[in-house]
């Protein structure tokens, strides 16, 4: 068998942008996340690419302007996917992301006493309370609950 018979070609954008080195098997909760699905443009996702420094990845490719990421939520999701700028064809940014110091209307606070459970139309917030731990503390600006973490499939 032949190498280029496992591989598939997905071709250049002229202008957009490619999230990259998303962690295999989660573009499509970033697809949700980003509500890409909402946006009159072209999206490739590519599942379970090739890599050396990962084993496997995905990719995501928008053929929109990058003015329609919100860069926050995706730092939130994962801030080790790499934004790549594409204009004419080439890449003129690399954007690396950082966490977020707050998060609007991402994720929902569980506790059934806080007022965002009450309050229907009041914003979810939630601040970053411990960026050093292994994985990023976030509590809810109202009462204080711990993020379990989780998000959504």
């Amino acid at each position: 068998m032949k190498e280029y018979e496992n591989t598939l070609s997905i071709g250049a954008l002229k202008e957009g942008f490619v999230l990259d080195h998303i962690v295999a098997g989660h573009a499509m909760t970033i697809y949700r996340y980003l509500k890409l699905g909402k946006l009159d443009c072209t999206v490739a996702i590519i599942k379970n690419a090739s890599s050396r420094k990962m084993g496997k990845k995905d990719i995501i490719k928008v053929a929109c302007p990058i003015d329609y990421l919100d860069l926050d939520v995706l730092g939130f999701i994962d801030h080790n996917i790499t934004v790549d700028v594409i204009k004419d064809g080439k890449i003129i940014d690399k954007k690396h992301l950082q966490l977020p110091l707050m998060v609007k209307n991402v994720i929902n606070c569980k506790n059934p006493r806080c007022i965002t459970s009450i309050e229907q139309g009041l914003d979810q917030i939630f601040v970053l309370a411990d960026a050093d731990s292994e994985k990023p503390v976030y509590r809810c600006r109202y009462c204080e609950e711990k993020w379990d973490g989780a998000l959504k499939k």
